[in-house]
């Protein structure tokens, strides 16, 4: 059964009563392997003509419902886990792009997404070309007949830029190519970029959807209606040499014919290079990160009102430098985050005490209540000093391009009252300021 409200697909989607056991609850299956009924059976569970579980690596009942739940939420027509919201990028990228290839990307990204798409991938004769996705004009020149897709974030992390998607996903389009969109800090019903024009999302579930900080995993999901029959990407719409001459575009594309319309990208990372490197999620994690998307619609709403008084309470104080948020008023981005996020832009917020780079520091080393670590968007608020951390290991040049500047602080808000986040910030900003 479909359903159309964000908040029953987050506890509904995917699932009915166990008919072994009659569990309500997602079971956890927690088993590397599944029989066969005989021979037959498991050549064509091999052979991709019968679908079905063959091995963890590549499918499990618990991990089926949180692809399943997920892909409804986002209004896409499928989806493949991972171990990791890194997993879920790099496959992305290892399933359309080849050696001698490239792509085109936000320079405003996480730091570990830029390590992989400058140096990783760069071993493997990928080429990532960072631009300023804010200028049309740029990203229309970094595109060529050897470009594979265009990838940004929702809202840049930790810049806290709003990218303008229906702009971006015209451009891609304009070229045959697929907006690829790391939606992590934005999951419904923050935002929906599918709506905008995305045609693939990758998500951090370790981040809001999970929503408790105890769980790794990531996720890839196909809006389900770009055309990969477009003559780039024979990696889907050609013969799978590991699979005798399989054609994933037949047999999953977006077309009458197809078994599964609006799988075949899925399929491909899922039988491909999923099934080679095994970055696979856990049925744990998956039932655990589970229980966080059944209250995700109603977190997601308490995280973007108190980022929102949050950041105006720091914009107001006298020994705050400046405070990146675009539900300001003031901000850039202002405009773009009213047309495309009605809860609000998110919870993280970008600012810095004045003092600079130490006064930085010592309120990220002087907060009592707000954890400083190098994560964001569970239920506790959160503090990191990104230049020193999460962006470590990008050059000068790159840590400027992605407006991280040394005194920066990101806050991602939990789900706290209010004023006792405001109390901690408080006195850690009276010792950055001493």
């Amino acid at each position: 059964m479909e359903y159309k409200g964000l908040a029953t697909q987050a506890v509904q989607s995917g699932y009915a009563i166990d008919p072994a056991t009659m569990s309500k609850a997602v079971p956890i299956y927690q088993t590397t392997a599944y029989g066969f009924k005989d021979c037959e059976h498991g050549a064509k569970l091999f052979e991709l003509k019968e679908l079905g579980n063959i091995y963890t690596r590549l499918m499990n009942p618990t991990t089926d419902v949180l692809e399943k739940r997920l892909a409804a939420m986002h209004g896409g027509t499928s989806a493949v886990c991972t171990a990791s919201g890194m997993a879920a990028i790099f496959y992305v990228a290892a399933t359309l792009a080849s050696a001698g290839q490239n792509i085109v990307a936000s320079n405003y990204l996480y730091g570990g997404t830029v390590t992989l798409f400058t140096k990783t991938l760069n071993r493997f004769g990928v080429e990532t070309r960072l631009v300023d996705t804010r200028d049309s004009a740029a990203v229309e020149a970094a595109i060529d007949a050897n470009t594979r897709f265009i990838y940004c974030e929702t809202l840049g992390n930790p810049k806290c830029n709003v990218e303008d998607i229906e702009s971006l996903a015209g451009i891609a389009h304009k070229h045959d190519l697929p907006l690829v969109v790391d939606n992590t800090v934005s999951p419904p019903p923050v935002s929906d970029v599918f709506a905008q024009g995305a045609d693939i999302v990758v998500n951090s579930l370790t981040k809001m959807v999970g929503g408790h900080g105890t769980s790794l995993g990531g996720i890839v999901i196909e809006r389900g209606d770009f055309a990969w029959d477009n003559g780039k990407f024979p990696e889907i719409d050609g013969p799978d040499e590991s699979y005798h001459g399989y054609n994933f575009w037949e047999v999953f594309g977006n077309h009458a014919q197809a078994v599964l319309p609006g799988f075949a990208l899925t399929f491909k990372i899922r039988c491909g290079i999923l099934r080679d490197t095994g970055a696979c999620i856990s049925p744990f994690n998956a039932q655990q990160i589970l229980l966080g998307v059944e209250t995700l619609p109603l977190r997601a709403q308490r995280h973007c009102e108190s980022a929102r008084k949050i950041a105006e309470w720091l914009a107001a104080h006298p020994a705050v430098a400046w405070v990146e948020y675009p539900g300001l008023t003031t901000h850039q981005d202002y405009e773009l985050a009213v047309k495309h996020f009605p809860l609000g832009p998110g919870a993280l917020v970008g600012f810095a005490p004045k003092g600079g780079y130490e006064a930085s520091k010592r309120l990220c080393d002087n907060v009592k209540m707000i954890t400083h670590l190098s994560n964001l968007l569970d239920s506790k608020t959160l503090v990191t000093h990104n230049a020193s951390t999460t962006h470590q290991q990008l050059s000068e040049e790159e840590l400027r391009a992605a407006g991280v500047t040394p005194d920066f602080i990101r806050l991602s808000i939990g789900l706290e009252d209010v004023e006792d986040i405001k109390t901690d910030l408080e006195q850690a900003l009276k010792i950055a300021s001493a």
